[in-house]
This record gives structure tokens, sequence and C-alpha cells, in this order.
């Protein structure tokens, strides 16, 4: 084996941050850094853009979207006689290669290059404080040092559970669901998350026989009514559902299909399998150890994402580089505090403002509702889960608020009784949900359940983000026919502000 010779470090290998992950997290750290004056070099050593531009959001989208036009245009006489029944597979991987720009980072290196941001191609290795090591493809190694920050926004990857055998099968995961060239002719899938009931809604519009094996039910983050109403359309689209289920075995047959041995006992045989189980930091290998970190752990941020707290391992040995002090940053999953694209790229603008803030040597807000502080990703995240009918949801569930303390009063209406759901489409299904913290006489949480719901989303987030009191929604008239109206229905439901039944 060759042992590499690091390239001795010079002031053209000095930048005030270095930021490890060109995902859409560290794209918007390190232009929120250069904007702020402040040198920046990004590290990476796959595609600028990351997991959301290639595996994930986007082409996810892509492929639901022909399926949700379509189901869209069958539930309006008129336009359901002028469509065929059936989505193009190939056609809609044909716009799923455009919207991946044909997996090029050409332009998003383009951009780095016009936003006055440096990038170095190649794994980067936490080496000490301030400084990382990175190997390029080619072998070659070159040491690069921060003057004021290191920024951790390397993302999450998708868990392989232990199931025996499943390892030999090659599962697919995310990546490959969304990258596929041929859709196969049925599809098994391990998981009852968004991952799972999306990829289920996609591939059973795309045509293949989907069977989701899902332990803990359907959407279970989720109100109940969620995972209810989406179960019944995958079900009522062909798809096979076997909930509070699990699989104990997997094996290739001779004919090339996967087989998976069932916890009741029964088998399921499908042309491949896609395991959507949860996610794990991609913290491998980045050599948290130097640093008295844990190698392969979620970071462990405090509200200006600066890693703290009980992934350090030891900082007794490092001085005044250890974590904690000033120089080591984590946003985005790796963080493991929301694992979402829009979360991961808030905490990105927050990060971004309090290292440019802290390099001038001025106060950091610590106000909740600073700029220079993440706080939204404790109470009111905002979620859409694509599926037909689409789950859109922000802040607590009824049941999370109950367990937090709150004294709620749970306000429901059924969409299919709007003005506005009526023109959309016939026989809507969909139903809406909103908690009210009765001290405060404010929204904490709210679901809505249906289609286009997520554009209702937005809305919502503002009222439980803001604090908006219930009285002054009275006066945020919605307009007419419309799904909005539903804030009407439930502002109603809920009578007159300052009367508690």
């Amino acid at each position: 084996m060759t042992v590499q010779t690091p390239v001795p470090s010079t002031d053209a290998d000095t930048w005030d941050v270095i930021v490890l992950g060109a995902g859409a997290v560290g794209e918007n750290v390190a232009d929120r850094t250069a904007q702020g004056g402040l040198r920046t070099v990004i590290v990476e050593s796959s595609l600028i853009g990351g997991e959301c531009s290639y595996w994930a959001c986007m082409p996810s989208k892509a492929l639901l979207r022909s399926g949700a036009v379509l189901a869209a245009a069958q539930r309006v006489p008129g336009a359901a006689e002028a469509v065929t029944s059936v989505v193009d597979p190939r056609a809609t991987l044909k716009r799923r290669d455009t919207i991946v720009n044909g997996y090029s980072d050409a332009g998003q290196a383009n951009w780095l290059e016009s936003a006055g941001i440096d990038l170095v191609r190649g794994h980067g290795t936490l080496t000490g404080p301030r400084e990382v090591t990175v190997t390029a493809a080619d072998g070659s190694v070159r040491v690069l040092t921060a003057s004021h920050a290191v920024v951790v926004s390397t993302g999450s990857a998708a868990l392989l559970p232990e199931v025996p055998g499943l390892a030999g099968v090659e599962p697919w995961t995310s990546r490959e669901a969304t990258s596929v060239t041929e859709i196969p002719t049925s599809l098994a899938i391990i998981g009852g998350g968004a991952v799972a009931a999306e990829m289920a809604t996609a591939y059973t519009a795309l045509g293949s026989h989907v069977t989701l094996i899902a332990r803990s039910g359907l959407l279970g983050g989720s109100e109940p009514f969620a995972g209810e109403l989406v179960a019944t359309a995958l079900r009522d689209s062909g798809a096979t559902l076997l909930l509070d289920e699990s699989p104990t075995a997997a094996r290739r047959t001779d004919t090339g299909d996967v087989e998976l041995t069932l916890a009741s006992g029964g088998t399921v045989t499908a042309s491949e399998v896609l395991v959507a189980t949860g996610r794990v930091p991609n913290t491998g290998g980045l050599g948290l150890a130097t640093v008295g970190l844990v190698d392969g752990d979620w970071l462990t941020v405090d509200d200006t994402l600066r890693v703290v707290g009980e992934s350090l391992a030891s900082v007794s040995a490092l001085g005044t580089g250890r974590p904690g002090s000033g120089w080591l940053y984590a946003a985005g999953d790796v963080n493991h505090r929301a694992l979402l694209t829009h979360q991961g790229k808030y905490q990105a603008r927050a990060v971004g403002d309090v290292i440019v803030a802290r390099a001038a040597g001025a106060p950091v807000d610590d106000k909740p509702w600073g700029s220079h502080v993440a706080t939204a990703d404790h109470s009111a995240v905002p979620q859409v889960i694509f599926t037909d009918p689409e789950v859109a949801s922000v802040g607590l569930t009824a049941a999370a608020a109950v367990k937090a303390g709150y004294r709620v009063r749970i306000l429901d209406y059924d969409l299919s009784s709007l003005g506005g759901s009526t023109v959309l489409a016939d026989d809507y299904v969909g139903h809406a949900r909103a908690i009210v913290d009765l001290d405060r006489e404010v929204l904490i949480g709210v679901t809505f359940v249906g289609q286009d719901v997520a554009e209702l989303l937005h809305s919502a987030t503002i009222a439980v983000v803001a604090e908006v009191p219930i009285d002054r929604l009275w006066h945020a008239v919605p307009s007419y026919p419309t799904l909005s109206e539903v804030w009407l229905r439930l502002l109603e439901a809920y009578g007159r502000p300052g009367h508690v039944d």
C-alpha cells in the first residue's frame, strides 16, 4: 500500500471557514459566510448539491408528480375523459433526469465560483483543531486550516436494519429508488415513514406492484388519520400493505427475485426491495475522535449550531481547541435536530450569521427569536409528505401536545365539506386538525391531509411560529372558494376567543 505524504500547508491553504459537505446545507452555510466577508472553502467528495439535488427531494418529487397530476385530472369530469389511465414511466424518468441535470454538478460548481466560494474536491477529515486533511480521488493529500470555523454538513445515509441476508440481496435505499433507470415489475418496501409512503405512491403509479411492510404502521409520527387516509389510498391504487409486520430474513431466489420471510411466517417475493427504515449520520471517517468526539455519532449542537454536549468523549487534553470553544459547528441532518432539507437550510443561514458575528467579535443574539440562533426546529417544524393524498403538518400532534403538558383543544374539520374542495375534485377526501393551547389561545400544531394541501402549510407555519392569537386569526379572511377556507371553519369550531368550553 502506498502511503501518501501530505502537501505542506501554505497561506493559500488557510481560509476563514471550512465547510465539510457541499449539499444544500453546506452551500447555504458557505454562501452566508462568504457574503459576510469571510474567505470560505467547501470540501466535497461527491456531487455538489448533495442528496437533495440528486437522490432525495428533487428526483423523488419528480417521480411522484406525474402520478399526482394524472390522479388529479381523473377526479375532474371533462379532464378525466381526456387523459389515459396510466403514467408513462420512460417519460417520467426522462423528466427526472432533466431535473437532476443528468447527474452533472457543473452548474453548481459555476455557482460556487460566482459566489466567491472556493471548492476542494476530496474526502475531508478532521486532523486537529481547525484543521482538515483532504484526500482527493487520485490519492493526493492537502491540509487545510480554518482561522475561525469548521462546519460539518455531511448529512445522513440510509439505515440498513440487521435482518439476516438483507445486505446480501443488495437492497435499494432511497438513492437507488430515485435514480432507477428501469421500473421493476414488483417492489417490496420495508418501512412505514415518509420515504416508504412516498415511494409506495410513486412506484404504484409507475406500474410496479408494491408491497409495503411496516412494523409500526404507516406514518406513525403524524396524526393517526394521516396514516389511515394514505393507507386507504395506497390500497385503492393496488398496493399491498402489511402493517404491524416485519421481515426476519431475506434471500435472492434462482430467478433473481428477492424473497422476504416475515415474522408472521409468510413470505413476500418481489423484483427488488427498498429499505426505508431510518437514517444514520455521515460522520464515519471524519476524524471526530481527533477532536474528542465519537466517529459515526450524531453531533450534538446548541442553538448557535456549535458542537457541544454529550458527544464529547474527552476535552481535557484538547485545551482551547476543544469542541464548544467556538470553532466546530454542525448543520443539517448530521446534528439530528430535524432531518429535512428546508430545516437544514434554515440552520445553515443561522450558523453562517453566527460565524460572521463571532469572527467580528460581535455578540450573538441569544433571544429565541434572534436571527443568529436556530430555534424553529424545536417545536415548529413544517413537513410535507407528497403521497396522494398529501400530508402537510407543522408543530405538535395532539398526542405530543398532551404529552408535553399543554392544556389543549383539538379542532377537526372534514375538507370535503369545503366549497374549494368541491371545485378542486369530485369525491374529495381530506381532513384538517388544529391544536390550540388554551392557556394562551394560540395554535401549537396543524395537520392537513388531502389533495393539494401542501400549499396550505406555510399559513399554518406562520400562525404557529408567530404565535398569532386566535382573535387575530379571525381577521385573516380566507378567499373563496379555495382550500384555505378551512381556516374559517376551524375558527368557527373553536368559537369566540376567550370562551373555553
